[in-house]
């Protein structure tokens, strides 16, 4: 079962990958992790990607097709996996769907977690995290026991500079102009499947399982 996760930032496609890595037992794969990986191994692709990196470029799509492409061949996929933050353009989704049917397989399913702009902003705004152990909270949904200070630790509580409302209108601008249209793409291909992500957290785990199952 292979399976790529789509959905604007904060819709919580990352935790839901994690649970479906969980209850199927198989990798949760997030290119940023993987490139981690292989450039702390110095293998070959991983030092090409570095001298990318270094240089503040992006890694180009078919040097990080090869990077996942290793990665998906590895013992552990051999049930599926789940993609999680790739692909996030059509020329990566291109570059994917070519190097997969090479190998002769396929994509089973692209599970698009669907939560409105103003829920993101709402849930991502929201968001607290304390300045020394790093605890996080949000203030309608999981807030501190008292106004901006830590439960743990008696610190400030702090809005992280990605959860302030101007980037997250930045980055959901940047997402709809270049990862949106995979869900008509997902969607021509036949693999899509939608769920609803202004759900609690189980309640979409839940929809996803049934889709899968």
């Amino acid at each position: 079962m292979k399976i790529i996760m789509l959905g604007a930032p904060g819709a919580g496609k990352g935790t839901q990958a994690k649970r479906i890595a969980e209850e199927f037992g198989i990798p949760h794969i997030s290119t940023g992790d993987i490139f981690r990986a292989n450039i702390k191994e110095k293998t070959e692709l991983g030092m090409e990607a570095k001298s990318y990196m270094d240089k503040g470029q992006l890694v180009p799509d078919e040097l990080t097709v090869k990077i996942l492409l290793d990665r998906v061949a590895k013992d552990d996929c051999k049930n599926g996996y789940v993609l999680d933050g790739y692909p996030r353009t059509i020329p990566q989704a291109e570059v994917l769907y070519d190097a997969v049917t090479k190998l002769d397989d396929k994509i089973d399913y692209a599970i698009n977690v669907d939560v409105p702009d103003e829920n993101i902003i709402d849930r991502m705004g929201g968001r607290r995290a304390c300045v020394k152990c790093g605890a996080t909270y949000h203030i309608k949904y999981n807030p501190p026991k008292k106004e901006d200070t830590c439960d743990i630790c008696q610190s400030n509580l702090i809005i992280r500079d990605d959860d302030k409302p101007e980037t997250v209108k930045n980055r959901l601008s940047v997402y709809h102009e270049q990862t949106q249209p995979l869900i008509e793409y997902y969607s021509k291909q036949g693999i899509l499947k939608e769920v609803d992500g202004t759900q609690d957290i189980d309640v979409v785990f839940e929809d996803i399982k049934k889709i899968l199952k």
